[in-house]
């Protein structure tokens, strides 16, 4: 396997940490924006949602044709060529003067933007197998902080000097990212002798059939993601309109209401080190449907919006550290071939949360939006309740 030759046991964790959440950040830029978006492109409330499904959707593409290449090439190389590709497909978003180019760039940016899960494999596979859950959960504490602070962000710059600065500042943030990693990580190993581009696409179906674990787990990563992608993709636009008729900077701040969810992936890493993660997955589905409880209350109340925020952000990312530690150990030699193929789910589930979230808010209001929300996550409660027994949950 390609892998980072450092010392096992110390990786650059925090560094790590920083590079994936810049990176992932990219992905969710557009969805306080989608309002402004729609007026400037001409593309109707219904189909606001098409500028985050196919940005998913060519994440979900990534996961599968890109991140496995984590076990074939080089690591660093690899990292550096998509932050730098990254970077441009940004620059295209940011001067785009169409709809179709617009959404072209949207795609090429969730294609790219998968090198966040390159880096959670490489960390995964520099720890020492009794740190692995820690260090896991502190990459993707990196990766949630990008998540709920790229709302934040992109709603301030909105503001401040247009959207388009949003993405223009992006690719210069992904440069400099891209410079840093090429100085601190290692060069990778040789491959494994034989391994070749179309046998490890073709082992990455392979793993699925092998191990029941990675699917039980890519059922969850698509349920709680499609749960996370229902309220994300749509609550800009309640908040939008009359009678709250929040900015983009109000709406960008309600992803820091999220920010425990940060806290939660470190605390899940360090419960599945010492064995619970049977009992965190099985808490944290629980609280993921109570959440929509609140949240259904947002027009009535913007702190019952940020209590729902902040127990579902809590509970995504307490099920998905916890999915991401239990399956790396399954093959540490296909690594990213294990994260990245788990993660298409993740892609799949947040893209169809999207498309769902805004047709059914267009046709039915919020009430109907958080009831999708609530019976997606009870779904997935049920599903960790009928296998906790057969197999490490």
């Amino acid at each position: 396997m390609a892998r980072c030759n450092q010392k096992v046991g110390e990786p650059p964790t925090l560094l790590l940490a920083l590079a994936a959440g810049t990176s992932v950040a990219n992905v969710y830029f557009a969805q306080p924006l989608l309002v402004t978006l729609g007026a400037d492109f001409a593309i109707g409330p219904a189909a606001l949602g098409t500028m985050v499904t196919l940005t998913q959707l060519g994440y979900g593409l990534g996961l599968f044709l890109v991140v496995p290449l984590g076990d074939l090439a080089d690591r660093r190389r690899l990292v550096v060529t998509q932050l730098l590709l990254l970077a441009a497909a940004l620059v295209a978003v940011g001067t785009a003067a169409s709809a179709a180019v617009l959404l072209a760039g949207m795609a090429a940016v969730g294609l790219l933007a998968v090198v966040t899960q390159t880096l959670v494999a490489c960390a995964a596979s520099l720890a020492v197998p009794a740190r692995r859950g820690a260090v896991v959960g502190t990459v993707t504490s990196g990766v949630v902080a990008g998540i709920l602070l790229a709302r934040t962000v992109s709603g301030l710059l909105a503001d401040f000097a247009g959207w388009r600065s949003v993405y223009l500042a992006s690719a210069a943030l992904t440069c400099a990212v891209a410079v840093a990693l090429r100085r601190a990580l290692p060069p990778g190993g040789p491959p494994a002798p034989g391994l070749t581009y179309g046998r490890l696409l073709r082992s990455t179906v392979t793993l699925f059939a092998q191990e029941r674990l990675l699917r039980l787990r890519a059922v969850f990563a698509l349920l709680i993601f499609a749960a996370f992608s229902t309220l994300w993709s749509s609550v800009a636009l309640p908040l939008s309109e009359p009678p709250l008729s929040l900015s983009h900077t109000a709406i960008g701040a309600f992803g820091l209401a999220g920010a425990a969810g940060a806290a939660a992936a470190a605390v899940a890493g360090r419960l599945n080190d010492r064995g619970h993660s049977r009992r965190t997955t099985g808490v944290a589905l629980a609280l993921l449907a109570a959440s929509w409880l609140p949240l259904a209350l947002t027009r009535q109340s913007l702190w019952a919006l940020v209590g729902g925020v902040i127990v579902l952000d809590l509970a995504v990312q307490a099920v998905h550290v916890t999915s991401q530690s239990l399956i790396y150990p399954l093959r540490p030699d296909a690594g990213s071939r294990l994260i990245g193929g788990y993660m298409v789910f993740y892609s799949i589930g947040s893209a169809g949360g999207a498309a769902a979230a805004t047709a059914l808010y267009a046709a039915a209001g919020w009430t109907a939006v958080c009831a999708l929300g609530a019976a997606i996550s009870l779904l997935a409660l049920l599903v960790w309740a009928l296998t906790r027994r057969t197999v490490e949950t």
